[in-house]
């Protein structure tokens, strides 16, 4: 029994130590011992307010800018073996190609299905038609959501938004919850930008406002007068095709130009300096335009070969813009454009309103069930009591340690296991009742109310766990908070009421050797 008493006393002292920190200021959290427990539970969003965003990802139009990439590559392996072809374009759906000397038909056809492996090469006359696999196609959404949620978190983490929760739902959205965040554009900007990044080189002769010559496109870059306000479009007239992108970055930072003015200075790997070197020593003076999700944010001029593998992005924005895109370009592009499909937003008050609601509804619920268990079981109700509050220490305590986010359900859960957590005693003592008017001794009665109740107790816990762990694995949000509770709860009211309750009548029993149970 001391050995009993020894775990008991050990578990019940280190939930109430888990517990602390979630009751004293930062001021006091500083004075307390860094070996004791530090961590806290988070409150949700719905506790704490904040933003609820569904965002939407594109996969259509990753799936075309694919279909552009294998268009390149098509044109460069006909181009790599001298076959001749025309009419090469690229859709939503396919490439597809003219091939222009019969004879080499068989020879495009092999070519192609040497190097395109993920591809599905028909052929119909002298037309072939290019199209991605339906395999390659699932493996291509799959990743896009997998890294776009990768990114996300990445760009939330130095957003410095604590407990964030970033998840996949379905097939192509993606929930974000932003506890605790109060500029909720600001949030937006950052996470739903693109953030692609791509150096055009500019046409040397074309006029910007009239038609792009075969090979060029136009983009434009958007100037507000600081006066008046208006926004005004300046066109640029460049190439097709970029002459580098961002997938070299290795890095970016907020800085200042040589006017005093916000900029964004990035850094490329190794690869990207080479490219970079390349690109800028052999077009000086020649006018290059740097380009974020299809706008032009500046143009400025080659003066030099750029050998350090660092360039500076200037325009027109403020200090927190330069911060907020230097975050998203150091958190890498999105694979796919994102949306914003869904927004909700929870005010501080209405949060700490739910807080004290939450509370008050468990302080209600705990007093009624002390004070129904004393009425009906006198002082062994006490004793379930004793082992109920413990119980609650428990739950608290490994919330903490595990550093969980608590959310209104999950308030909702431990009011919950508070409930089965006296159910469990309840069994007991009932089954203790019936062993005493079979005539039993007081301990007796005590081992055989226990030893016939366990098996019920198991049963109905151990089918509950089943359900909160199918919930948290399948749930999401609030719906995994409460799934986490009510797990927490029904682990800490099956050892309170096997184990605690069980200690303390066999210690009473043994201290009073009563003649008979008052139960």
């Amino acid at each position: 029994m001391l050995a009993r008493w020894i775990l008991v006393v050990a578990v019940a002292l280190s939930a109430v130590a888990a517990t602390i920190p979630n009751f004293v200021t930062d001021d006091t959290a500083t004075l307390w011992p860094s070996w004791l427990p530090q961590k806290t539970i988070t409150l949700g969003l719905d506790l704490q307010g904040g933003a609820h965003l569904a965002l939407e990802v594109d996969l259509e139009d990753l799936i075309k800018r694919s279909y552009g990439n294998l268009e390149a590559q098509v044109r460069t392996e006909l181009r790599q073996e001298g076959l001749n072809y025309r009419q090469l374009r690229a859709t939503s759906e396919q490439v597809s190609f003219i091939a222009f000397k019969p004879e080499q038909q068989e020879s495009i056809k092999r070519t192609l299905s040497r190097n395109l492996r993920e591809t599905i090469i028909n052929q119909e006359g002298d037309q072939f038609i290019l199209n991605f696999t339906p395999n390659y196609l699932e493996q291509l959404r799959s990743r896009a959501l997998a890294q776009t949620v990768e990114i996300l978190r990445g760009r939330v983490d130095e957003f410095g938004v604590a407990e964030p929760v970033i998840q996949q739902q379905g097939e192509r959205r993606i929930i974000v919850q932003l506890p605790g965040i109060d500029d909720i554009a600001r949030a937006k900007g950052v996470i739903g930008r693109t953030a692609q990044l791509s150096f055009y080189l500019v046409s040397r002769d074309s006029d910007p406002f009239s038609a792009p010559p075969p090979g060029f496109k136009r983009i434009y870059e958007e100037i507000t007068n600081p006066a008046t306000g208006q926004v005004q479009r300046m066109p640029y007239t460049v190439t097709q095709r970029p002459a580098l992108t961002g997938e070299h970055l290795t890095g970016a930072s907020a800085e200042f130009d040589q006017y005093g003015q916000p900029a964004v200075m990035i850094q490329f790997d190794g690869r990207g300096t080479q490219l970079f070197a390349r690109l800028s020593s052999e077009n000086v003076g020649r006018q290059f335009a740097i380009v974020l999700d299809n706008a032009v944010y500046s143009a400025p001029v080659f003066q030099e070969a750029i050998l350090g593998g660092r360039a500076q992005i200037t325009g027109n924005f403020n200090v927190q813009e330069a911060e907020d895109l230097a975050t998203v370009l150091r958190a890498g592009a999105l694979p796919a454009p994102v949306s914003v499909v869904e927004e909700r937003t929870v005010g501080p008050s209405l949060g700490a309103d739910s807080v004290r609601a939450g509370f008050m509804a468990i302080l209600i619920g705990f007093a009624f069930v002390l004070v129904v268990m004393v009425v009906f079981y006198n002082g062994y109700g006490l004793m379930a009591n004793t082992a109920l509050l413990v119980n609650v220490s428990l739950i608290t305590g490994v919330m903490s340690t595990l550093g969980a986010t608590l959310t209104l359900p999950g308030m909702a859960g431990i009011v919950l296991t508070i409930g089965m957590a006296v159910d469990a005693n309840v069994l007991i003592f009932e089954r203790i009742r019936e062993e005493i008017r079979g005539g039993r001794s007081p301990r007796g009665a005590i081992e055989g109310g226990f030893g016939k109740a366990l098996s019920t107790i198991l049963d109905a816990n151990i089918t509950t766990l089943i359900t909160a762990a199918i919930l948290f694995a399948v749930g999401s949000g609030p719906l995994r908070g409460f799934a986490l509770t009510l797990a927490i709860g029904i682990m800490a009211s099956m050892f309170t009421a096997i184990v605690l309750t069980r200690l303390l009548m066999e210690s009473w029993l043994k201290l009073r050797k009563p003649k008979m149970l008052g139960i």
